[in-house]
């Protein structure tokens, strides 16, 4: 077997303070190796599966949440991961069961790969441990109407092959949970911007107290940025990291990616992405009028849940840390443009 010395970085994905231990991205940045396998560690793990004599095993260095392995064996690649202190163990069935619902329903996502016994989950140096097949596919670094097109459809097939799923997951990053934080950074808050702690604080009590109850639901990624999606040219290849997957309204997932794939790197919006997002959408799922008419109110949901993490993270930070913390203000710049609209019409929705 070939042993990579250095560790790859590939274009996976990414994720800190948003980690599946604190629950609920883009938050964390993932990808990353903590925990060392060696050879021969390696080699007993491999025994229980029948997937092939391993010929190459390489770290893969982007972020901070698992130790992520390159395997290729001689019948083709996987991805082993050990999952690191960060991720729940009682929540390990949940993402590994869904990803293999998922895909055998046709949403293209990694599949875990199963023991000779059926197994998907082991120990493996101390640390949980599972073998996922490899998806191929690139992430758009600039995403355009077409990647946003696709992205929809997709959003919409995996939210009605989840219906069936029978585990269930708590949201832990919705409405519930933002308060925990915002006290945890109200008295820093200004170090940021001048009176970013009042802002959010009457931003945070009007989402609380409009916060629907009453739209349809279901499984959701939660964390759909674009660094977590595949492309294969035009095609979407796949839709990886489902580590913040829960139970929550579909919409507030449409929400999530309104805020992650239209806006522009100025932070202007892009009405066209969100048209086309939102019509491939509606054309595999229906949405109710309610749905459609909450979208403005949930984005700024996300926007605060995501400058939340962010801003945690920002006065937080540790010295020599792998991830270098996102600016929360982009996030505060969304927010502020998701409550100065007059209704889901600004999204480009046609007959909202």
């Amino acid at each position: 077997m070939v042993r990579i010395g250095s560790r790859v970085p590939t274009a996976r994905w990414q994720r800190s303070f948003e980690t599946p231990a604190r629950r609920g991205s883009q938050p964390i940045e993932n990808m990353a190796v903590y925990t060392e396998v060696s050879d021969g560690e390696l080699a007993t793990f491999l025994e229980a599966y029948d997937i092939g004599r391993a010929t190459s095993f390489k770290g893969i260095a982007e972020g901070v949440e698992n130790s992520n392995y390159l395997l290729l064996t001689d019948r083709g690649p996987y991805i082993l991961t050990l999952y690191e202190k960060r991720v729940a163990p009682a929540d390990l069935p949940f993402f590994l069961g869904l990803i293999e619902h998922l895909a055998a329903r046709g949403v293209p996502c990694p599949t875990p790969i199963h023991e000779r016994d059926g197994t998907v989950l082991r120990e493996l140096c101390g640390r949980p441990a599972a073998i996922t097949s490899f998806l191929t596919g690139v992430w758009p670094r600039r995403p355009a109407p077409y990647h946003c097109s696709a992205l929809g459809a997709a959003l919409a097939q995996m939210h009605l092959a989840g219906q069936s799923y029978d585990k269930t997951r708590v949201n832990a990053l919705s409405v519930a949970g933002w308060r925990t934080i915002y006290e945890r950074c109200a008295d820093r808050a200004d170090e940021v911007a001048p009176g970013l702690a009042a802002e959010l604080g009457e931003e945070l009590a009007d989402l609380e107290r409009r916060w629907p109850s009453e739209l349809p639901a279901g499984v959701i990624h939660a964390d759909l940025f674009p660094d977590n999606v595949f492309f294969q040219e035009r095609t979407l290849s796949g839709l990886i990291d489902f580590y913040f997957a829960c139970n929550d309204f579909f919409a507030y997932d449409l929400a999530v990616c309104l805020n992650a794939w239209c806006f522009e790197a100025d932070v202007s919006f892009n009405v066209t992405k969100a048209r086309v997002m939102i019509a491939a959408y509606r054309k595999v799922r229906a949405c109710s009028t309610a749905e459609i008419e909450a979208l403005p109110l949930l984005a700024r949901g996300v926007a605060i849940r995501f400058l939340l993490t962010r801003l945690y993270d920002w006065l937080n930070r540790v010295d020599g840390a792998l991830v270098k913390p996102k600016d929360p203000l982009e996030y505060l710049k969304k927010l502020r443009f998701h409550r100065g609209l007059g209704g889901p019409g600004a999204y480009g929705i046609d007959n909202a």
